[in-house]
């Protein structure tokens, strides 16, 4: 017994440290991702250096602002930004970083508590924890002045990205599931959505913060963010240089206690993820079946019309809500066509004609409708025998798209002359915009049936390769003979304003809905028979990707 106690090896030399083991698997996990392709060391290599010049940058400016009144305004919203960007990477961006997934560790005899601080340690090991330190070191060295704010400043600094990191990993193990499931990726493809409003709000807020009394207007809103932590941290090392010494406390407080809730947070989410079920495997299929067991029809194929018509509509709109590159598709027409009057009224420039750009990007969603449906045309393809089939289906189709496009374009054009106005124009534009989403589903039908191609369904292009001459054809010809198609409207438009009649303006509203409609069902009349004839060539061209 005595030669084995002493054969034992040491718990603490059988099992080391777990911290130590994660901060050497993150290490790992890097070094091995490096190794797998030169490319992928060059684009991390070149990642690391952009993010460099980017932080000095950052530093830099805000060292610049050191003394300026504003600066505390400048540092609190940077930090609140910055805090905002640590909460929905993860969401967009889930497979970023493999350590993210705590679903990796669930059959491991680990206790969350201490899985916690080294998780939290590893995780402060990247691009992305360096850059956050040299924007809150910036954002101190701007606003510190004095021995009490300095002194102040470190355990600002150290607590302003444990709240980042603690976020980002919370915010990923409490929806890690959601984010490994379809619904996550298709988070993940709206994404570019969600960074093109967010560049042209940052380009807004430049030109704003470009005038002269620019970074005045940051003050209301750097009152308000000073109080919310962790950006608090930021303001107490402001307040300490203020004399503020109550001030500083409080929001050093609130910074501390906001990174112990974050830590109970995840320590209750990890908890609940490595004890329960794992809800999209016998949860989700006990639902399905619930579901598929239950009499009549459900949710929105209620609303639709029975028959075929009612069947493709809801085909439509269901390629529009799960298809990840039709959901981008839609995502995009809708929030830019909402983006443009908001950026246009920004800028000084509103015009309620801007609300045309709803029009045109949901009428474009007509092009290429058989290309959409990829592969998987065939089926569709073998109910089409006939013109009068053709012209069913696209009829269908065209109604799907109308279903979302006139209640969508009544929206913005309402919502352009509500903040822009005049609303002496609003009959004028809204009629003209029912007439633009009319002659684009005519236009969009003939181009579908004439110029199809594929959309594949992997990766991110849009355009199956060599077919791009022909989707630039198609969406920017179709486009303009579209416009041609509206070129009547516009006639008596500028005929009334020219002769003065600013009071018949209203008949272009009754006038451009029925010519929307007329034109659209000349188009779909025109595009059947096409499409009945040119099937086989459809089917080949949308199944190349």
């Amino acid at each position: 017994m005595s030669t084995e106690s002493a054969a034992a090896p040491p718990a603490s030399a059988a099992a080391p440290p777990l911290t130590s083991v994660f901060v050497r698997l993150k290490l790992s996990l890097l070094r091995n991702g490096l190794r797998q392709s030169t490319g992928r060391t060059l684009a991390y290599v070149g990642s690391i250096v952009v993010g460099l010049l980017c932080a000095a940058g950052v530093v830099l400016a805000l060292t610049a602002l050191r003394g300026n009144p504003h600066a505390g305004a400048v540092s609190v919203l940077l930090t609140g930004i910055l805090t905002l960007g640590w909460a929905v990477m993860p969401l967009f961006f889930p497979s970023g970083d493999e350590t993210l997934d705590p679903t990796r560790l669930v059959m491991l005899p680990l206790r969350p508590r201490p899985l916690i601080v080294s998780l939290l340690v590893a995780s402060l090991i990247g691009i992305g924890p360096v850059f956050t330190l040299a924007l809150v070191v910036g954002a101190v060295i701007a606003v510190a002045h004095g021995a009490a704010a300095a002194a102040i400043a470190v355990p600002a600094v150290v607590l302003v990205v444990l709240v980042c990191v603690s976020l980002a990993r919370a915010v990923a193990t409490a929806s890690v599931r959601l984010l490994t499931s379809r619904r996550g990726r298709d988070l993940a493809v709206l994404s570019g959505l969600f960074i093109a409003l967010g560049a042209q709000g940052v380009n807004i807020a430049a030109q704003k913060l470009g005038r002269p009394d620019g970074l005045s207007v940051l003050e209301p809103l750097g009152e308000v963010l000073r109080w919310v932590p962790p950006a608090s941290a930021i303001g107490a090392v402001h307040d300490a240089g203020q004399g503020a010494y109550g001030r500083a406390a409080a929001g050093l407080a609130l910074t501390a206690l906001a990174l112990a809730l974050l830590l109970w947070w995840w320590q209750r989410t990890l908890t609940t993820l490595m004890t329960s079920p794992d809800s999209s495997t016998l949860q989700a299929v006990e639902k399905d079946s619930a579901r598929s067991s239950g009499s009549g029809e459900r949710g929105l194929a209620r609303l639709l019309p029975g028959g075929h018509t009612g069947t493709v509509m809801l085909r439509t709109l269901r390629y529009a809500w799960r298809d990840p590159k039709s959901k981008m598709s839609w995502a995009a027409a809708l929030g830019v066509g909402l983006l443009v009057p908001f950026v246009s009224s920004v800028q000084g420039k509103g015009s309620i004609y801007t609300a045309f750009s709803a029009s045109a990007l949901l009428g474009m969603q007509m092009y290429n409708q058989f290309g959409q449906d990829t592969s998987a045309f065939w089926m569709v393809a073998s109910t089409i025998a006939t013109p009068r089939d053709a012209y069913a289906e696209l009829r269908a189709r065209a109604l799907a798209l109308a279903l979302v496009a006139v209640p969508y374009v009544t929206l913005v054009v309402v919502g352009t002359a509500a903040f822009i106005g005049p609303w002496s124009d609003f009959l004028e534009v809204y009629g003209l915009s029912l007439a633009l989403l009319g002659a684009l589903l005519a236009t969009g039908a003939l181009c579908s049936a004439l110029f199809p191609y594929s959309i594949p369904s992997e990766g991110n292009k849009n355009v199956a390769p060599g077919q791009g001459a022909i989707a630039w054809f198609s969406i920017f010809g179709g486009f303009v003979v579209g416009a041609v198609l509206c070129s009547p409207l516009l006639a008596l438009t500028i005929w009334l304003h020219v002769a003065g009649l600013h009071g018949l303006l209203w008949v272009l509203l009754p006038v451009g809905a029925v010519y929307g409609l007329g034109i659209a069902e000349a188009g779909l009349r025109v595009a059947a028979p096409r499409v009945a004839a040119r099937l086989p060539e459809i089917l080949v061209a949308v199944s190349k990707g």
